[in-house]
Formats: structure tokens, C-alpha cells, sequence
């Protein structure tokens, strides 16, 4: 099982996981329970706790590079260019545009 800690601005929002093929990404009780916090994306609302999906969340995929970018981290890190839940986990986490980030939890 993979996992990554997801944060907004700093704060920790949930846990997205990869779990026998099967991607899951479920809100911290405490995020989700505080209304000032915004969701992470307009398509995983905080109307729900826990989200499942068969691919990796568009959303998430969004924040993976591209082109040139994605060779080099593929190279330098030894990734599949096709693993991008691994490229997430391993990329994700410092140097990014915007509010969110994701950090692998071991």
C-alpha cells in the first residue's frame, strides 16, 4: 500500500492511497469538520469524507510535470514515466506551484 499525507497551504487535508489498484483519498476528520477550510478541488468536495476511484484523481494528476520536466524527475528518481501515483508521491511534496502538496507517508 502506498500513502501520501495531502496538504493545503501547509495544513494537513487527508490521505490519498493506492490500495490493490484502487485509489482512495479521505479527508482528515478535522479538515473535513472545519468549514472554513476549502475542499481541495471542485471535484473532490468536501460533501463527502472519503473518495474511491479506479484511476488516480484527475485532480491529483494535474499536479504531475510534464514533457522535459517529467523525463528528468523519471530519470534522476528511477520512476516508471507511466507510475504517476509513485511520480506524485515522490514529486509532489516541494517546488510547486499552488496550495496544495503531497508527501509520502511511510
Amino acid at each position: 500500500m502506498n500513502r501520501g499525507r495531502v496538504y493545503i497551504d501547509g495544513i494537513p487535508a487527508g490521505i490519498l492511497e493506492k490500495k490493490d489498484g484502487i485509489f482512495y483519498f479521505r479527508y482528515d476528520d478535522d479538515y473535513f469538520e472545519d468549514q472554513t477550510k476549502p475542499s481541495i478541488s471542485l471535484t473532490l468536495p468536501k460533501k463527502q469524507k472519503e473518495y474511491e476511484s479506479k484511476v488516480l484523481f484527475p485532480f491529483f494528476y494535474g499536479l504531475l510535470a510534464e514533457g522535459d520536466l517529467k523525463e528528468i524527475q523519471c530519470r534522476m528518481l528511477k520512476i516508471d514515466e507511466n507510475d504517476h501515483f509513485t511520480r506524485l508521491l515522490k514529486t509532489v511534496g516541494k517546488d510547486v506551484i499552488g496550495s496544495v502538496t503531497v508527501e509520502e507517508v511511510e
